[in-house]
C-alpha cells in the first residue's frame, strides 16, 4: 500500500510522540507501539512506516545517540526530550532510509520542532541536523548553510 507525505509526516508525529514517552517512562518499545496503536487513529498514517523509525531507532540507539551527541552544543541528556526524540526520528532517516532526501527529513524535523518543542527549539533541530546532514551524507549536501522550511 502507498502512503502520501501527510500519511508519513503524522507517523513521524507519532514517532516522535511515543520515543517522547520511551524516553521519559522507560516502558518496553512495544509495549508503547501497542498502546499507539490501540489509543490513535492511524487511518491517515503509515504504520508500518511508525513501526520501521521506532524499531530502527531501538534497534541503533547507540550509534544515533553518538552521531547526535557529538554534534549538539550540550550534553544530549540536557537536550529537550521533545528536540531529543525529533531529532532521533530525522538521524534514523539520515542514516538509513537514503531513498528519503535529506531536505525532506529537516523539513519535517523543524516543523515538528515548531509544532511540540520549546520556543526557538526548531533553529537548535535545524542547525543539528544541517551538520548532521554535512557529516552523514556529505555527498548529497556538500554545501548547506541555509535553514529549511523559512526558520
Amino acid at each position: 500500500m502507498k502512503f502520501s507525505a501527510q500519511a508519513r509526516t503524522r507517523a513521524r508525529r507519532y514517532c516522535m510522540q511515543a520515543l517522547y514517552q520511551w524516553d521519559l517512562s522507560g516502558l518496553d518499545m512495544d509495549e508503547i507501539q501497542r498502546q499507539f496503536f490501540e489509543a490513535e487513529d492511524f487511518t491517515n498514517a503509515d504504520g508500518g512506516y511508525f513501526i520501521e523509525i521506532l524499531n530502527g531507532i531501538k534497534l541503533h540507539i547507540e550509534r544515533i545517540d553518538t552521531y547526535i551527541s557529538e554534534t549538539v552544543d550540550r550534553p544530549f541528556g540536557q537536550v529537550d526530550p521533545v528536540e531529543r526524540a525529533i531529532l532521533r526520528i530525522a538521524c534514523y532517516e539520515l542514516l538509513f532510509r537514503h531513498d528519503i532526501p535529506y531536505r525532506v527529513s529537516i523539513n519535517e524535523a523543524v516543523l515538528l520542532a515548531k509544532k511540540f518543542g520549546a520556543e526557538q527549539g526548531h533553529a537548535f533541530v535545524n542547525g543539528v541536523l544541517d551538520r548532521l546532514a554535512r557529516k552523514i551524507r556529505p555527498a548529497e549536501s556538500p554545501g548547506i548553510d541555509k535553514q529549511v522550511s523559512g526558520s
